[in-house]
């Protein structure tokens, strides 16, 4: 599938419609929230099939656009992943803050994904060289 990556904050059914089909329900549970949070956020790209211009991912980022970029979401609709949209998607994001000092994100412990934001150039955090970094988080 052909797919193009966009700025356009996609339409509030839209954000529900993805974040359900990759079963964020800690997200969908408050669509307005949802929707208020992506609005927010510093950078929203949008990967959309070409042919139907219907969303099938999704990045945004929480950022200064300065000294730090914490990557919030990536996401690709379950039909249209390993079709390279997820990566797409990331590498636009470090495109557009090939400058910024920090670049931060958390991830759930799944098979692949060390590797797949390895291939990116990014680091646990753990693995940091000369000096290894600890990472801190509250979920609520």
């Amino acid at each position: 599938m052909a797919f193009t990556i966009d700025l356009q904050i996609p339409t509030d059914t839209e954000l529900l419609s993805l974040y359900d089909a990759v079963g964020w329900s800690a997200y969908t549970a408050d669509p307005e929230r949802l929707a208020r949070a992506v609005r927010g956020s510093h950078l929203v790209l949008c990967a959309r099939n070409e042919a139907t211009g219907s969303l099938v991912g999704l990045a945004r980022t929480v950022s200064d656009g300065e000294t730090i970029v914490y990557v919030q979401d990536i996401l690709v609709t379950p039909d249209h992943q390993r079709e390279g949209i997820g990566g797409a998607l990331l590498d636009a994001v470090l495109e557009h803050y090939a400058d910024v000092r920090q670049l931060v994100l958390l991830t759930d412990d799944e098979p692949g994904q060390r590797a797949f934001y390895e291939s990116r150039g990014l680091t646990e955090a753990h693995d940091m060289s000369p000096h290894p970094t600890r990472a801190f988080v509250r979920f609520v």
